[in-house]
């Protein structure tokens, strides 16, 4: 899985990077299948935001979430982030059933 990381007027030092990949590299644990994720970390006033968006096969996903405590802000978007990989894991092993066309038919 790829991690891209920016700031918008941030700058990403090596601890807030090492802390972005530890949290956001958790979802490898449910689902191996990432392509790719972009993480961006943005200051406001008052709120520090983070959003990711998290491309799998088939789906992009995205999270935002803001606090405001930066490291906070990374925890609760990699709990929203886990839940949702985890909701379209779910998902996409639902549907793998046998096809119509395979399935015996009774005999009469």
């Amino acid at each position: 899985m790829s991690l891209n990381i920016t700031g918008r007027n941030l700058d990403i030092t090596p601890a807030i990077r090492d802390y972005v990949k530890s949290k956001i590299g958790r979802i490898e644990k449910h689902f191996d299948n990432v392509v790719d994720s972009q993480v961006m970390l943005s200051i406001e006033r008052l709120k520090h935001n983070a959003e990711v968006t998290v491309r799998v096969p088939g789906k992009d996903i995205h999270c935002a979430s803001s606090d405001e405590n930066l490291y906070a802000a990374i925890d609760l978007l990699a709990d929203k982030i886990d839940r949702q990989i985890l909701k379209y894991k779910e998902k996409a092993n639902s549907h793998a059933h046998e096809p119509a066309k395979r399935l015996e038919v009774p005999a009469a």
